[in-house]
């Protein structure tokens, strides 16, 4: 096949990569010479690298898009300024897309763009899946759903529209779990705040073969919750890292002190998010990882 991706040097992007090396790739990347930097290991003379879009009128001649593009929604705190980079950085790279697409006479089969469980909220402890409907007035449920809604003005009888709402992404090479080990490993993990919020996580190996899974199940289309099919309480998520590191677990963090830290972005750390991937398992999509503990420590291990 002969694909677009965007956000291809991401954590998700550098990873998926390794997974499309039988196919034609064009990606997109603001910096050339660093994404081939980054890709070295990767790239096996099967990647074209772009750093915009502006040359394509159409998009004739790709058989999918893969759109990962994004500024990570969890690093800085979410002022004025930085709302703007994270909904822009979606936002615009998805509309050009949706352009290019309507502009072309044989458009691409597919198009995969990423979304987020943020969509959800804090739904408490209540399970669910992608047909739960919700309507909200948080910044990552509006991030969400104007992506979404973008996403899908490409859906059409030649191109099926797939959503990827991902939860906490887990690899020992980026994500989440790279920002929060340190403390584990010096002996000093714990809950977050009461520790009783679901965590809809995913083991990097599952994100990306899901969503090769999509790219090659023909009638997939619509929103696919991307998390592991048991979400974990924080408190029992805290344990299982704690113990796959062989270390302590007594402390934890009061929700007062992150509020204080993170400000309004606290909230991607307490919304209980209880998330259900049943139309991946509908699909017949199977989980290397999906339980909590075989996770971490395959991660851990891989990561010594």
């Amino acid at each position: 096949m002969n694909l677009l991706v965007t956000g291809g040097t991401g954590f998700i992007g550098r990873e998926l990569l390794k997974h499309l090396t039988t196919h034609s790739v064009t990606l997109l990347t603001r910096n050339e010479q660093a994404a081939k930097h980054t890709l070295h290991y990767t790239d096996v003379g099967n990647i074209t690298y772009i750093h915009s879009l502006d040359s394509f009128s159409d998009l004739n001649g790709f058989d999918a898009v893969i759109n990962l593009a994004g500024e990570p929604i969890a690093d800085k705190r979410w002022t004025k300024a930085q709302k703007k980079r994270i909904c822009d950085s979606r936002w615009k790279t998805t509309e050009r897309i949706v352009e290019l697409i309507h502009a072309s006479t044989e458009p691409p089969g597919i198009f995969i763009s990423g979304s987020a469980v943020g969509y959800y909220g804090d739904q408490q402890d209540h399970p669910f899946d992608e047909s739960l409907h919700v309507h909200q007035d948080n910044f990552a449920h509006k991030v969400c759903e104007q992506w979404e809604h973008i996403a899908l003005r490409a859906q059409s009888a030649h191109t099926r529209v797939c959503l990827l709402r991902t939860g906490v992404v887990l690899g020992e090479h980026g994500g989440a779990l790279a920002k929060m080990i340190l403390p584990y490993k010096l002996g000093l993990g714990g809950p977050i705040g009461d520790g009783q919020q679901y965590i809809p996580w995913i083991h990097i190996l599952d994100m990306v073969r899901g969503i090769v899974c999509l790219l090659e199940t023909e009638h997939a289309e619509g929103p696919y919750n991307f998390c592991s099919p048991h979400a974990v309480t924080n408190s029992v998520f805290s344990k299982a890292l704690a113990k796959a590191l062989g270390r302590p677990h007594f402390l934890m963090t009061p929700k007062w002190a992150l509020k204080l830290a993170m400000g309004e972005s606290s909230c991607l750390l307490f919304d209980s998010v209880r998330a259900k991937p049943k139309k991946l398992t509908e699909i017949g999509f199977n989980f290397s990882f999906p339980h909590i503990e075989p996770a971490l420590k395959n991660i851990v291990s891989n990561g010594r």
